[in-house]
């Protein structure tokens, strides 16, 4: 991969948005990549559209405003990284923050914004922009969470990434071992058998009825989980993988593993996903409540 293509990060100035600076810039060190600062614009346009409701100086002071935002947030940056060397740069458009953030992410290696932004209610679990990005973005998206130290944005743990053993897995389990190699650090490989609770779905009485083997499905889905790993160990072969399968509710596992994690990858989609669906379940759910920043890695 090109080493000018840059690492894009949402900046409207809320604590969520400055904690995905500091990670992203950090990533950005890591990478030897540029980091593209970016910032929106919001101008009400009428029906043939010019912008209304909006004096000339009362543009210019949102422009103000936004160029102060990004100063601060590209001083964060740097700071953020010490005397580690790092290329800082700003954009400020006109447009919706997911629609701008979209955009850039045509060009970039990585997309990166906090859980929540400035409109963000208090209580919510993840804004409107970071889901519209994750959803969209053709490039992976990092939803900056769980950074606990207001100066320090690197965590320790492993790389966990879910594996559900189908193709639309693959690009997660590719990204989650160069995340993992980039770190130095271990990559836990999470396999659950289904999706729901299968407690719900059998009864002690019904798995009689219907003579599951549960031991035999247990080894078939270990399987599963080895032949989707298979390969990876020859392109990075510095990564120990510990593999976890588990009989359901994947989100539970990944959820717990996020504790004492660094990063979470997961795809889009997973095994059950609609075509038509941008977003699994599986994947929303992580976003909304995992405990550090989480990766969404299209197909």
């Amino acid at each position: 991969m090109r080493v000018d293509i840059p690492i894009v990060v949402g900046v409207d100035g809320s604590a969520h948005a400055l904690d995905a600076v500091r990670w992203a810039a950090h990533e950005a060190v890591v990478r030897g990549a540029p980091l593209l600062l970016a910032s929106s614009l919001v101008v009400r346009r009428g029906t043939y559209g010019d912008a209304i409701n909006l004096s000339a100086g009362a543009f210019t002071d949102l422009e103000y405003a936004g160029k102060q935002r990004l100063e601060r947030a590209a001083e964060l940056a740097t700071k953020a990284v010490g005397d580690a060397p790092l290329t800082v740069r700003t954009t400020l458009r006109e447009g919706s923050p997911a629609t701008v953030l979209l955009e850039l992410a045509k060009s970039a290696r990585m997309l990166v914004v906090g859980s929540r932004g400035l409109g963000g209610v208090a209580g919510g679990l993840l804004g409107s922009v970071s889901t519209a990005v994750a959803a969209h973005s053709p490039c992976p998206v990092v939803v900056v969470r769980g950074i606990p130290d207001p100066v320090d944005a690197v965590l320790d743990g492993p790389v966990v990434v879910g594996v559900d053993g189908s193709a639309r897995s693959t690009p997660a389990i590719g990204a989650a071992f160069e995340e993992a190699a980039l770190r130095d650090c271990d990559l836990v490989a999470v396999h659950a058998w289904s999706d729901f609770d299968l407690s719900t779905v059998f009864t002690t009485d019904d798995a009689d009825h219907h003579d599951l083997s549960w031991p035999a499905i247990a080894v078939a889905e270990e399987a599963v989980l080895a032949e989707s790993l298979a390969g990876w160990h020859q392109s990075y072969p510095g990564v120990t993988v510990r593999k976890v399968v588990v009989r359901d509710r994947p989100i539970d596992h990944l959820v717990e593993l996020s504790e004492q994690a660094q990063l979470v990858v997961t795809g889009s989609r997973g095994r059950g996903g609609f075509t038509s669906l941008l977003l699994g379940s599986t994947s929303r759910a992580v976003l909304h409540a995992a405990r550090c920043p989480v990766m969404i890695v299209r197909k």
